[in-house]
């Protein structure tokens, strides 16, 4: 198949789906071209059957907030055309499933939509009554709609009561990515004296709601040398740091800034903190788990549909930062217990999240949408 991809190319999970998905298919044997602004920070270009095209927006006095939205939809019409494109999968309803949907409209042929909902575009975006009747017009509109959650699922038919059949695609990992990790070397660089390792992973945004691993870490530091590792940047980033010297353990936290992947840094920790208000999927802690590291999440969104609570990993209810330290401290001080937890996580993270199970789901999808057989499936 001829398939079109459009994402945000960011580190968000979004991208980092969309960009893993693209490798798989175009490593599969299909021609996939990627249509957004920037290189997704995942994707690597110099894949067989990999294309990338760039959107420019032009700059003009009269608009006051740049019109990607209407240069996207302008570019995949002309790669649609131009490299007869079966396919398009927009990851993210706003811009990029209303952009192919428009241009679908404009070169008037038989191209198919994909959309897939990730998250934010239906808890966050889509509720905004500013977005709201076009995130609904998109779903409703598009050939076919997936998730990547049930509790995604439950929450669209919530959000916008519309009657879409959605088919449920799990996020995924690809186990051989992650079975010659060796963290030993990084370890020792960074728990020089034999610490113990923690590691958030986020965009540090209110809904990660950061200051709880803070607090997490500074109990479980009491009771066992630890050091807390920090990987990317957002606007609660600058209060942990400030909190973090007032109690002087700045030294004892790693911020490694964002980075385009994480597998050796989650490998080399012991456990993942996520204290998130809500989470999707939460794709961090099943990258934590195929890494064999230890989630330690809220109980909140879809996590119950990655974690197994006790056997791959933890959940606590959102905000109780006691509960989930005392869970930290049990986890470290056992040793049988820690490489036990670690080794289910990793077997979880292979056999029911693998990549292979997902790319086939979507290549059936895509299959259905182009000879118009649309039916849902479930997880």
């Amino acid at each position: 198949m001829n398939i079109g991809i459009t994402c945000y190319p960011t580190i968000g999970g979004s991208g980092v789906v969309a960009s893993e998905l693209g490798m798989a298919l175009a490593n599969a044997g299909h021609k996939v071209h990627f249509i957004t602004y920037a290189l997704p920070s995942r994707l690597d270009i110099g894949c067989k059957n990999l294309y990338y095209h760039e959107v420019s927006v032009p700059e003009y006095p009269l608009f006051e907030y740049a019109p990607y939205s209407l240069a996207l939809a302008s570019n995949i019409a002309n790669c649609a055309q131009e490299w007869k494109l079966d396919i398009i999968h927009a990851h993210y309803a706003i811009p990029h499933a209303a952009s192919a949907i428009l241009a679908r409209g404009i070169i008037g042929n038989n191209l198919k939509v994909i959309t897939t909902l990730h998250g934010t575009d239906v808890t966050l975006v889509g509720r905004n009554p500013s977005f709201l009747p076009i995130t609904r017009f998109t779903i409703e509109q598009s050939d076919c709609v997936t998730v990547v959650s049930e509790f995604l699922r439950n929450e669209v038919c919530e959000v916008f009561t519309c009657e879409k059949e959605i088919s449920g695609i799990h996020n995924f990992v690809d186990p051989n990515e992650y079975k010659n990790l060796n963290p030993v070397d990084l370890k020792k660089t960074l728990a020089p004296k034999g610490e113990k390792l923690l590691i958030h992973v986020s965009n540090f945004r209110p809904v990660k709601c950061v200051m709880d691993v803070f607090e997490t870490f500074l109990a479980v530091k009491k009771a066992i040398p630890t050091r807390l590792i920090l990987v990317g940047t957002g606007p609660d980033l600058p209060m942990l740091e400030h909190k973090a010297r007032e109690k002087g353990v700045l030294e004892e936290i790693q911020l490694m800034g964002n980075r385009n992947s994480v597998k050796d840094l989650l490998a080399a920790a012991d456990i993942l903190l996520l204290t998130s208000r809500t989470e999707s999927f939460g794709l961090v802690a099943l990258e934590a788990m195929a890494a064999g590291t230890i989630p330690l999440t809220t109980h909140v969104g879809g996590l119950p549909e990655v974690i197994e609570h006790g056997v791959t990993g933890w959940m606590v209810p959102f905000g109780d930062t006691k509960t989930m330290a005392d869970l930290a401290i049990k986890t470290l001080q056992e040793s049988t217990l820690l490489k036990t937890m670690s080794q289910n996580a990793q077997h979880r993270a292979f056999d029911k999240f693998n990549i292979k199970s997902s790319l086939a789901s979507y290549e059936r999808l895509y299959q259905q949408a182009i000879s118009s057989k649309k039916k849902a499936s479930s997880f």
